[in-house]
């Protein structure tokens, strides 16, 4: 089966950003499969590839996986009219390679919504593959959620949900709350699947802890650490305002730790400067292979996220698997699906949102009792081996790739 597939912010271990996509693609290569992946050519995708002149993007092979990057920078420090541009240029270019290549199944996945265009092209040009869509986020519910209230944008990115759900032979979500959304406005019938985000137990191993070697991480320090966008979604005043109040308790050995990037940093930065917070500390993106070491020696991670109920249950974020199995307790602070997986199987803290002098306790009593964080962690690794290593999911998916494939072709 020839499979090409569309994700825009495609990353290797080399990059700074999730390896889903590639993880898959491996596989399937391991399984036989031919696969081509379509994707922005961004500095944290880690991707170092020949130009080719004739076609305007960079090609070629990463791990037996073929690769086109299209030369689309992409930051998330970009506005959002400056990042709109970019995805429906992604999604133009992408529109042609889809109704021209030669294969045998599309797939394409979110974020952003625009990457199911090319995947409905295809099948409004009664191309006849089978096309299958990944939803990572639920748009506009998100949107909304967040503060849009532009109604054109948001009735846009209802109509162009709805018609990807109508257009795809089968839709992948990564949430509960992203199934139940796909099953709301899919047609009767549609097969819809839940593959989560998962555990790379082999990158993400607890034998990769050490002495963290990080400016202002001193000797005996308790160490909660955050790895990923810098973004409004992610809510990281929570975090800066639990070191005020851990400040304010005089507990200079408990360090948090922020490493990635976003159009949010600056701020979060100047504030910490302002307020004094050295018990905060920020670090920029480094590649897959680096935080998997520094994950590993973090004393806790946190899953940390704004107070948006469309949140709950609807994400699946990479950095808590990463912390799953890095085998470190996970604090979160909002409820969910997450929340209640942390709860069940006492892997970590869930600490209520907007309640600093909480989230500052929590981290004070996992601070003074490292056997109880070391048990956590524990079952932290137990869970990410149980229900989340990446390997059967990826099975998981190739075979609903497969068998979409095959119901096409009979």
């Amino acid at each position: 089966m020839r499979v090409l597939y569309f994700h825009q912010h495609f990353t290797t271990p080399d990059g700074s950003s999730g390896t889903r996509s590639y993880e898959f693609a491996r596989v399937l290569v391991a399984r036989g499969h031919q696969v081509t992946i379509v994707c922005g050519q961004i500095k944290s995708g880690g991707l170092s590839l020949p130009w080719d002149e004739k076609a305007k993007w960079h090609a070629g092979k990463v791990d037996g996986i073929n690769v086109v990057a299209l030369p689309l920078a992409y930051s998330n420090r970009d506005s959002i009219a400056q990042r709109a541009w970019v995805f429906l240029r992604f999604a133009c270019r992408s529109i042609g390679i889809a109704l021209s290549a030669d294969y045998d199944l599309l797939f394409a996945t979110s974020t952003p919504l625009t990457a199911a265009l090319p995947g409905i092209a295809m099948k409004l040009a009664r191309r006849g593959k089978p096309f299958v869509f990944e939803v990572r986020d639920l748009w506009p519910e998100l949107p909304r959620a967040l503060g849009m209230k532009n109604p054109l944008l948001l009735g846009g990115m209802s109509f162009l949900e709805w018609l990807a759900y109508r257009c795809s032979d089968a839709c992948v979500g990564l949430s509960p709350g992203i199934i139940d959304g796909i099953k709301r406005r899919a047609p009767a019938g549609r097969r819809v699947e839940m593959i989560p985000n998962g555990c790379d137990l082999a990158l993400f191993t607890p034998e990769k802890r050490a002495p963290l070697d990080l400016p202002g991480v001193q000797p005996g320090d308790f160490v909660a650490g955050f790895t990923g966008a810098h973004g409004i979604a992610n809510g990281l005043d929570a975090v800066l305002d639990a070191a005020a109040e851990l400040k304010h308790r005089g507990r200079t050995d408990i360090k948090l730790v922020l490493i990635g990037d976003g159009n949010q940093k600056d701020r979060l930065m100047k504030r910490a400067q302002r307020d004094s917070l050295d018990n905060c500390l920020f670090f920029p993106p480094v590649k897959k292979t680096e935080i998997a070491r520094i994950t590993a020696s973090f004393d806790c991670g946190l899953q940390v996220l704004a107070d948006v109920p469309a949140f709950y249950y609807g994400t699946s974020p990479n950095k808590f698997f990463d912390y799953l199995s890095s085998g470190v307790p996970v604090l979160v602070n909002y409820p969910g699906w997450l929340a209640d997986l942390v709860c069940e199987t006492s892997c970590g803290e869930v600490v209520p949102s907007g309640l600093p002098e909480v989230f500052a306790d929590v981290l004070l009593r996992l601070a003074d009792n490292q056997e109880r964080c070391k048990a956590m962690g524990l079952q932290a690794r137990r869970l990410a081996e149980d229900q989340f290593c990446r390997q059967r999911l990826a099975l998981q998916w190739i075979h609903l790739l497969e068998s979409v494939a095959e119901v096409r072709t009979n």
